[in-house]
């Protein structure tokens, strides 16, 4: 079934899937931005901020009892949250930066692998080239950024960086076969990752008080942005629109981050950035057809 033909609800949900991913884009930009606050800081604080504001709008229409979730809701969601930032700051802190956010960048090729297990869903060979497309724009744009290999002696980070990629994948595709839990849930999710990440910091960290007004901005546009609303979105998206699709549109993420980077200052532009957007561009375009 193409994308154009897909059902409303259907399509929408897509659509609104797209929007974590375009949100997502955003995060490395930003969080230049907050240079200087420890990682685990920085994802308490963004957290709190993205749960407390859904927490508010699920009291305000007078829906908290749907936060009274079976454990196994909950321990998806923080498993997913909580789990993959967690594992991602290690593998950052035991590889190079850069060749470890290659690595951790499989889970988009993950989830069209995994989505082939669910109920109902036909994975066909489109899917797979267009994610193998997506995987070599990333691979372009590391090279165009300074990858030129990866060392032996970083091993541990990059299996950590693939454990990333393995939960973020697993579960964006288990979240479908959990339909019936409703996105509301996810703002006690992020209270919950937020409360974990907290602790991470006091155990690991050197609090770090943000130095202006601007950086506490960033913190809280963070918090209602790429580590707030994306992760709703994300939700309702891989639970209700075409995961496949998304899968494959999420290699766009690293692309829409480098694009802002450069626009920011942060970073210069490169035949290798084009290249790639040719590639994750083509990647998606085969894989909604």
């Amino acid at each position: 079934m193409s994308f154009e033909s897909q059902p409303t609800p259907h399509r929408r949900a897509t659509l609104i899937g797209l929007a974590a991913i375009a949100l997502w884009g955003l995060l490395a930009v930003m969080t230049a931005a907050t240079a200087g606050i420890p990682p685990f800081q920085l994802t308490a604080m963004t957290f709190a901020v993205g749960g407390a504001v859904r927490l508010a709008f699920v009291a305000a229409r007078g829906q908290l009892a749907l936060l009274r979730q079976p454990p196994k809701a909950w321990a998806l969601g923080l498993y997913g949250l909580f789990g993959y930032h967690a594992v991602y700051f290690a593998a950052l802190k035991l590889a190079p930066p850069a060749e470890a956010s290659v690595v951790a960048y499989l889970w988009p090729l993950l989830i069209v692998l995994f989505s082939a297990l669910l109920p109902g869903e036909r994975l066909q060979a489109r899917h797979l080239f267009g994610a193998a497309l997506g995987f070599a724009g990333v691979g372009a744009l590391a090279v165009s950024r300074g990858v030129t290999g990866f060392s032996g002696d970083a091993l541990p980070g990059y299996l950590l960086a693939l454990a990333s990629a393995v939960i973020w994948g697993s579960y964006s595709v288990l979240s479908r076969l959990q339909r019936d839990v409703p996105t509301e849930a996810v703002a006690g999710y992020c209270i919950g990752a937020a409360a974990l990440a907290a602790l991470c910091h006091a155990a690991f960290e050197t609090t770090i008080i943000p130095a202006n007004a601007w950086m506490w901005a960033m913190v809280i546009l963070l918090g209602l942005g790429p580590v707030g609303a994306a992760f709703f979105f994300w939700d309702h998206g891989v639970k209700r629109g075409d995961i496949r699709f998304l899968g494959v549109a999420s290699y766009a993420t690293p692309l829409i981050s480098t694009a802002t980077l450069i626009l920011a200052g942060f970073a210069e532009a490169s035949w290798g950035l084009a290249i790639a957007c040719g590639l994750i561009v083509g990647g998606a375009f085969i894989a909604r057809q």
